[in-house]
């Protein structure tokens, strides 16, 4: 094995990407002209780790939250001053000028109201994933984009990876030969990592915006649960494939440069989590790419062991490994000749047969050093994408120049994700198409 050192690390992995992880490596100072003022839109689990992050790029202030729970309105206060708004009504923070870009960390369902509404305001919006609930929602979050000339990005976060960015040259380079198949997997098991998250012994109608929360889901008295876990519900979220399938996509779509899958089918169920909710807890599905390759993915909440993720792409010379911040080739080189099985034949038969064989295969000895099986390419310690996937947000901010992951990258990860959801729905085949990104 070898480790690449950082700086080859650096230069190989980050050319097609703005800005590696400037934190860690040296970063230019910020003008005061230059600075950025954020507000946070949803300010859950998700929301404020993606505000600690996103405060750390220079040049950044928090000035605004909103959320429909009273707690986490005080809680912001309590972590970034007294001194910033808060609001139950997010459509408070797009109705100010201090406010220059939305980090949009909301429920699914809240996604493409909060975006437009955002954009339509005149605000740069940095919108979690996946960026739609439904297919109808990516048209529009992608025409309003256009039409109102504001950034959009979409916090996949491995699209700014220099460790996803290794692995793209790899695979352009032929590091693996022909691409075939695409393995990726997200495990858990934990209740947690199932999405069974803790609701405040304050949860009432009185700190909770109950009818804000809903928006345009159905009309249901007030349960904490659902305000506080809505992952486990379709009303509000997309499940497994909304969740962690989407991040999948995007990985693989980014390496490969792919648009989406043309075909996809799907299975799995509720195998454990039997807690009321109504979305997979074990979801497996196949995926046909007009590339020549096929994508498999698995998600499962009760794995037995620890958490897992990790991509293993296969190729015609060899495999190559995403794990953490590693990616890892291995290469069996192909063999010179094809071979041959003459056992059977009479002696004389194989004698013919082996003789006309080694006029067309002469036997050759190998000369120079001998291939490298395993290469092992690892990023510095401490290493943060999410960090560089803000800092990208913020540089388009500023430059104006096209984002990392906009609209349309963006619609074509969650509309691939969700057809897992579409194939179980309908226990069918569903067809798509990645270019135009309609379902065929």
């Amino acid at each position: 094995m070898s480790p690449l050192d950082r700086r080859t690390f650096l230069k190989t992995a980050s050319i097609a990407l703005a800005g590696t992880n400037l934190r860690m490596f040296g970063q230019q100072p910020t003008s005061p002209n230059d600075h950025i003022q954020l507000a946070l839109i949803g300010a859950g689990i998700q929301g404020q780790g993606d505000t600690k992050t996103a405060l750390q790029v220079p040049g950044v202030k928090l000035v605004a939250v909103a959320d429909c729970y009273d707690g986490r309105l005080a809680h912001s206060k309590e972590l970034w001053g007294k001194d910033i708004v808060t609001t139950r009504d997010y459509r408070e923070i797009l109705a100010r000028k201090d406010v220059d870009a939305v980090l949009i960390a909301t429920p699914d369902h809240w996604h493409k109201q909060a975006a437009v509404d955002a954009m339509n305001a005149g605000k740069d919006v940095y919108l979690e994933k996946p960026m739609i609930h439904l297919y109808s929602d990516g048209p529009e979050i992608i025409n309003t984009a256009r039409s109102t000339n504001r950034i959009l990005q979409v916090g996949s976060q491995r699209v700014s990876s220099i460790v996803y960015a290794k692995a793209k040259e790899l695979l352009a380079s032929g590091a693996i030969g022909k691409l075939n198949m695409v393995s990726a997997r997200w495990d858990r098991n934990s209740s947690i990592g199932a999405w069974n998250y803790s609701v405040p012994l304050d949860a009432s109608t009185e700190t909770c915006d109950w009818p804000r929360f809903l928006g345009s889901a159905p009309k249901i008295p007030f349960n904490a649960e659902r305000f506080f876990q809505w992952r486990k519900w379709q009303d509000y979220g997309s499940g497994v494939a909304g969740d962690l399938f989407v991040h999948l996509f995007s990985g693989t779509h980014f390496i490969t440069g792919a648009n989406g899958p043309t075909r996809a089918m799907a299975t799995g169920g509720l195998r454990f989590w039997n807690d009321g909710r109504n979305v997979p807890d074990v979801l497996l599905a196949l995926f046909d790419y007009p590339q020549g390759f096929n994508l498999s993915l698995r998600v499962n909440f009760v794995n037995g062991g620890e958490e897992s993720e990790g991509f293993l792409f296969t190729g015609s010379e060899g495999i190559m490994e995403i794990a953490g911040n590693t990616v890892t080739v291995s290469r069996t080189p192909r063999e010179s000749e094809p071979g041959y099985t003459v056992s059977t034949f009479t002696d004389d038969m194989q004698k013919r047969y082996i003789e006309q064989y080694r006029q067309k295969y002469p036997i050759t000895h190998p000369t120079g050093e001998p291939p490298l099986g395993v290469e092992r390419f690892v990023a510095p310690k401490g290493y943060s994408d999410s960090y560089d996937h803000f800092h990208n947000f913020f540089a388009s901010v500023r430059s104006r120049k096209p984002v990392v992951e906009d609209a349309t990258f963006g619609f074509r990860a969650a509309g691939a994700a969700l057809l897992s959801n579409l194939s179980m729905e309908k226990d069918s085949v569903i067809k798509w198409n990645p270019d135009t990104m309609q379902l065929a």
